[in-house]
């Protein structure tokens, strides 16, 4: 118990200043994302707040950030209109929740462990050229579509492209200027020299380009009253005073709509949706997490069941994990669970503190975070380094990029995932490894020989048996007999050298390339 509270502790100058900016990108997202869903906007607040309060604790995950979700938002609108009350679709939010803690003690996760490896990063592209792509107009001060949209068909029956054309020929003057200095400072803060000096450090980009904004908006409002930013393209936050205030702005469910049966098939579509982009998050987040770490994903489900039945309870709309935040928390230095917390924290704090403030903060600027974000999540390097691995691995990606650029995350990775499942039958299934213990004086040896052809179907068996590997033993993974691994399994394998060390587990690895090498055995 010591030793995890030093770990916490020690990487406290590192996950604080990330839960600052995940706070920053989390407020108008929940905000956004409960408008869009035709929910009280305080809605998206209860959710972000329990996400980060209560989920992630309750998760296996480090890096993960929980809230309202944009890909729930037509499931959301539907549902509410479908039950005919927002305190009885809170109801089917509940049993939503109830499902997913079943589902979880059922390690129905296991699913988790069967995504292709190049479907989760070309969804990782995919999300980061939507971020770039749909916060151009908010960043030219345009868009007023929900901030958070990741939809190529808007509500406004405007597209993805076509939103961006007109913003080009309807720039907002102000709020473009406070998006160009927002973004210079973010970029400023990813040279060296920053990096280097101990008190600029120390200063989130983000918050300080947020500060600059409102600075500049506000001298605008004294010299340049045309170009003030306001409106639909500043936060808005609900202003709350006092606890009864609070209270009156909490929703409760409505449970006498149980003998209703069109709430048991709300709550059914809410779990499975939420749950299976739950799992595509949690993959991704581990693919960008620098230390490899793996979420065990049947406590995942229970901690997400567990979310969604106070976010029910008390008025929230549904939750997931969710990319957008999980990955911002990965790029500002987040290195444990409590920088999640830390914007859940902030978040219940600003309902109270500074309302006042936060609806200062214009759009334009938190446009410019996520655009940073956008970009590192889909850096040219990626699609280069897909293409260099084979068709069998670059088609199945650049399918998923585009599949989820021109519809929405969820139809897009299926679309993707049917690409890939295609490759991966053309492979034959074979025994993936024969497993082997000796026994020594000293400790225990186990010799896994990997089998001639080992697919991506081998993986989840592979990482399973890695999981049950005794401690303080040596480990020899042996690929001498091999034509062909796969490129997950190789992932899966090396992936394992990081946390063999944290188990002191002598790893050795006996003719198994490098990632980014061959994976064709000869």
């Amino acid at each position: 118990m010591k030793r995890k509270l030093n770990y916490y502790t020690s990487n406290l100058k590192n996950d604080i200043p990330a839960g600052l900016v995940v706070f920053l990108v989390a407020l108008p997202l929940c905000l956004g994302i409960a408008l869009a869903s035709g929910a009280p906007l305080f809605a998206g607040i209860v959710t972000g707040i329990i996400g980060g309060l209560v989920v992630s604790l309750l998760s296996g995950s480090q890096l993960a950030v929980s809230g309202p979700a944009a890909g729930l938002t037509v499931i959301v609108l539907n549902g509410i209109e479908t039950l005919g009350a927002y305190e009885a679709f809170l109801a089917a939010v509940v049993l939503a929740g109830i499902i997913q803690l079943v589902l979880g003690f059922l390690k129905a996760g296991i699913i988790g462990l069967y995504f292709p490896s190049t479907v989760i990063k070309g969804m990782l592209a995919a999300i980061g050229l939507i971020l770039i792509l749909k916060q151009i107009p908010h960043f030219l001060g345009v868009d007023s579509d929900f901030f958070g949209d990741q939809a190529f068909l808007q509500p406004d029956l405007k597209n993805t492209f076509s939103e961006i054309f007109y913003s080009v020929f309807h720039v907002g003057i102000g709020p473009m200027i406070i998006g160009v200095v927002s973004l210079a400072i973010l970029i400023l803060w990813t040279r060296p020299f920053v990096k280097k000096n101990k008190i600029l450090s120390m200063l989130p980009g983000a918050l300080i380009a947020v500060v600059v904004s409102i600075l500049i908006n506000y001298v605008f409002s004294l010299s340049f009253p045309q170009l003030v930013v306001g409106g639909d393209h500043l936060v808005k936050l609900p202003r709350i005073n006092s606890f009864d205030g609070l209270l009156s702005e909490l929703k409760f469910p409505d449970f006498s709509i149980l003998s209703n049966y069109e709430v048991y098939v709300v709550a059914f579509t809410i779990a499975i949706i939420a749950s299976i982009e739950t799992l595509l998050s949690i993959e991704a987040t581990d693919k960008l997490d620098p230390h490899k770490r793996r979420t065990p994903n049947n406590r995942e489900l229970k901690a997400q069941g567990v979310g969604n039945i106070l976010s029910g309870l008390i008025g929230g709309i549904p939750m997931t994990a969710v990319i957008v935040r999980s990955s911002a928390n990965i790029e500002s230095g987040g290195e444990t669970k409590i920088a999640s917390f830390f914007h859940g924290l902030l978040l219940f704090a600003c309902v109270f503190a500074i309302p006042a403030i936060l609806n200062m903060i214009p759009l334009s600027s938190l446009a410019a975070v996520l655009l940073m974000v956008g970009y590192k999540l889909t850096k040219i390097s990626l699609f280069k380094t897909q293409f260099k691995l084979g068709y069998d691995q670059f088609i199945p990606f650049i399918v998923t990029v585009l599949a989820i650029l021109f519809t929405d995350l969820l139809i897009g990775i299926s679309i993707g995932m049917v690409v890939g499942i295609y490759y991966i039958l053309r492979a034959n299934i074979q025994t993936p490894y024969f497993l082997k213990k000796e026994f020594h004086p000293d400790n225990q040896k186990i010799k896994i020989s990997l089998s001639e052809h080992v697919s991506f179907l081998n993986k989840a068996s592979m990482a399973k048996t890695f999981e049950r590997l005794p401690e303080n033993c040596i480990v020899e993974i042996n690929g001498e007999n091999s034509m062909y691994i796969d490129y997950d399994v190789l992932e899966t394998i090396h992936n394992f050298k990081e946390t063999a060390k944290e188990r002191n587990i002598d790893l050795q690895l006996v003719n198994i390339p490098a990632i980014g090498a061959s994976i064709e055995m000869h």
